[in-house]
């Protein structure tokens, strides 16, 4: 077991990674940059290293300072966390080089699920299904672009190879839009990720996003851990996430469940991931493989028990996961909602001095947060500030205690998106269950126009 690892993260995930470890008996190393000299994580790590000023390329994106920060502290292992550096497969490769480890996959299992077309392409040949469209790349021929596009049927999306967080995508609705789309998506792209491949697929109108969270090891196991529903986004951002899926049969989500534990085992897979999928009439499309621990990992822990991070440094310690898939098991429901520091409406972020912080508590209440009254959230990095979670034995119990939860949950000195969760979850179709990943965007067009 590792006797110290360095955290190359800031928010809630590094005090969620410093508790893990400090639950295994593991020293911290925590960098930070100039913004974050106060933040509480950096106060309670065994050792701190600044690596430098506020914007996150001068900081958390710099890999030699990094690297550097882990030599001078003899850590053994770095933890990316989620953002940041945590899917770049060339810095998990320095890692490596460097003789740390690297705490999730090898770096050419990130690279190969990092690349939206290889990435289809390894799960069409492992069994999962997948969206209709392109086999690959886009060839450069309009004709057999068009033929592509007839082939699939319009509406098509045209998809950035190199893209994520919502960025690089395209809707068409017409043949005479598609060619224009397919050139400016890959000038975007070039331009955004340095990578100007493109791929079609067939754009499902009314989909939800449901997850299924995998854990692998270097042992050849393999265990999915339920799914999670996160249909509830705007502009390809989460907001409110649940697990189990409302409505969907246990059927059909074990079906899926074990095609993506055996796919982990035929691309030899390494630590914690969750394979996104759209669902839509009964059916499961693979849209992408997020290598790294995600933001809503909280629900499917309290519904399943497991330590999703512990597990992440076991495994990379090399050892056996002791789990089995048939003591997984799913019970009572969670939700979390994620709380940003921005305009309930506009969704503009809103940094500043928080003067009051009060989180709830009571019987099934959970909050990840590193903030505290006099915190100062800085404008140069994500706006979520902290998540609520809630466990219940039913639907119903949780989505009454998470309004409770809300209800006790005070901010001053800065906006918040509380007063959005709030009408969310008295919202009646919402509470019915099932909502598609437009559903928040309708609803902000009729509710604020």
């Amino acid at each position: 077991m590792f006797k110290k690892i360095l955290i190359a993260n800031r928010g809630e995930i590094a005090l969620r990674i410093q508790r893990a470890c400090r639950e295994l008996g593991i020293k911290t190393v925590m960098v930070y940059s100039e913004a974050d000299r106060d933040a509480k994580y950096v106060k309670l790590a065994d050792e701190a290293v600044c690596i430098g000023p506020p914007p996150s390329g001068l900081s958390y994106l710099n890999m030699p300072a990094i690297i550097s920060a882990a030599e001078v502290t003899d850590a053994e292992a770095i933890h990316p966390g989620y953002g940041f550096l945590s899917e770049n497969a060339d810095f998990a490769e320095r890692v490596e080089r460097s003789g740390f480890t690297f705490i999730g996959p090898r770096p050419d299992s990130i690279r190969l699920m990092g690349d939206k077309v290889s990435a289809k392409q390894a799960m069409i040949k492992a069994g999962v299904p997948c969206v209709p469209g392109s086999d690959g790349e886009l060839p450069d021929d309009p004709r057999e672009i068009t033929r592509m596009a007839r082939a699939v049927g319009y509406p098509v999306i045209i998809k950035a190879a190199g893209g994520g967080g919502g960025r690089g995508m395209r809707v068409v609705h017409t043949e005479a839009a598609l060619l224009n789309a397919v050139v400016t998506t890959k000038a975007e792209a070039l331009a955004a990720f340095g990578n100007g491949a493109v791929y079609m697929e067939k754009f499902l109108t009314n989909p939800r996003h449901i997850e299924i969270q995998v854990l692998a090891d270097e042992h050849g196991n393999a265990l999915w851990l339920g799914e999670r529903d996160c249909s509830m986004q705007r502009r390809h951002q989460k907001i409110l996430e649940e697990a189990p899926a409302p409505g969907i049969a246990r059927r059909l989500i074990e079906r899926i469940g074990i095609r993506c534990a055996d796919a982990c085992k035929k691309i030899g897979y390494r630590g914690a991931g969750t394979f996104e999928f759209l669902y839509e009439n009964g059916e499961f499309y693979f849209i992408e493989m997020n290598t790294r621990v995600q933001v809503e990992h909280p629900v499917t822990e309290l519904t399943t028990g497991v330590d999703i991070v512990v597990q992440q440094i076991l495994v990379a310690a090399g050892e056996a996961l002791t789990l089995r898939q048939r003591s997984i098991v799913c019970n009572g429901h969670a939700i979390e909602c994620r709380i940003n520091a921005e305009d309930p409406v506009k969704f503009t972020p809103s940094p500043g001095r928080i003067t009051t912080w009060h989180v709830p508590g009571g019987p099934g209440v959970r909050v990840d947060s590193h903030v505290y009254a006099g915190y100062f959230v800085p404008p140069n990095y994500d706006s979520m500030i902290a998540k609520i979670i809630v466990h219940g034995a039913t639907r119903e119990q949780a989505l009454a205690r998470m309004r409770t939860a809300l209800s006790e949950m005070v901010v001053d000195g800065i906006s918040t998106n509380i007063p959005l969760h709030r009408e969310l979850l008295v919202d009646a179709r919402f509470m019915e269950g099932g909502t598609n990943i437009h559903y928040l965007e309708e609803y902000m067009a009729a509710r604020h126009g």
